[in-house]
């Protein structure tokens, strides 16, 4: 005779179907955290990383800020450094400028001229003084004019002055002159300090 299997089998059948579909879908959800874990690791680390050479380049960022405000700073010091440098050198090169004013004065005054006043302004100097005639203050512009420090003497006023009418030098003059000062008169001091 026949056997009939009058179990449920389609019943069984479906609910193993079910267990292994949960079965698979629990490992398919183990499986995808497992991922998104080892991904956000990984993005996390990655990150951690990126952070870490952000802050190293800000401290070295900060600290090349610091070092352009010292370079500024050493910029400007130089600079202030270098104008009184050269302050010193163009004071240093005229420094015998007023012994060789004076002395060349001494040298083209002649007898009879009194200097009274000399004043100096930059290059031009300004020189006042009495003398006994018009022909002591003309002679006394013809040698200035044969000066090699200084040039281009021009007669600003020559009068007689009347409270002296009587006195031995009654005329009043003003002469102006340019110093030159020529290269070598320019280094002259210099160059002496330097040996």
């Amino acid at each position: 005779m026949a056997k009939i299997n009058l179990l449920p089998w389609r019943e069984e059948q479906r609910k193993e179907r079910q267990r292994e579909f949960f079965m698979l879908l629990i490992f398919s959800a183990v499986a995808a955290i497992g991922l998104v874990f080892v991904v956000l690791t990984y993005l996390g680390g990655t990150l951690s990383v990126q952070n870490q050479r952000n802050q190293y380049l800000q401290s070295q960022i900060s600290d090349m800020d610091q070092q352009i405000k010292e370079i500024s700073e050493l910029e400007k010091t130089r600079e202030a450094l270098v104008a009184r440098k050269q302050v010193i050198e163009d004071l240093q090169s005229k420094r015998s400028l007023t012994v060789q004013l004076l002395n060349e004065l001494v040298t083209t005054t002649p007898v009879g001229v009194t200097l009274t006043n000399l004043q100096q302004l930059g290059l031009e100097v300004t020189i006042s003084g009495t003398a006994q005639s018009n022909a002591r203050v003309s002679q006394f512009l013809t040698k200035l004019g044969t000066s090699a420090l200084l040039v281009d003497p021009e007669l600003a006023i020559i009068e007689a002055n009347e409270k002296r009418a009587q006195t031995v030098e009654p005329y009043d003059f003003r002469i102006k002159v340019r110093l030159n000062l020529a290269p070598s008169q320019e280094d002259e001091g210099f160059d002496e300090e330097q040996s």
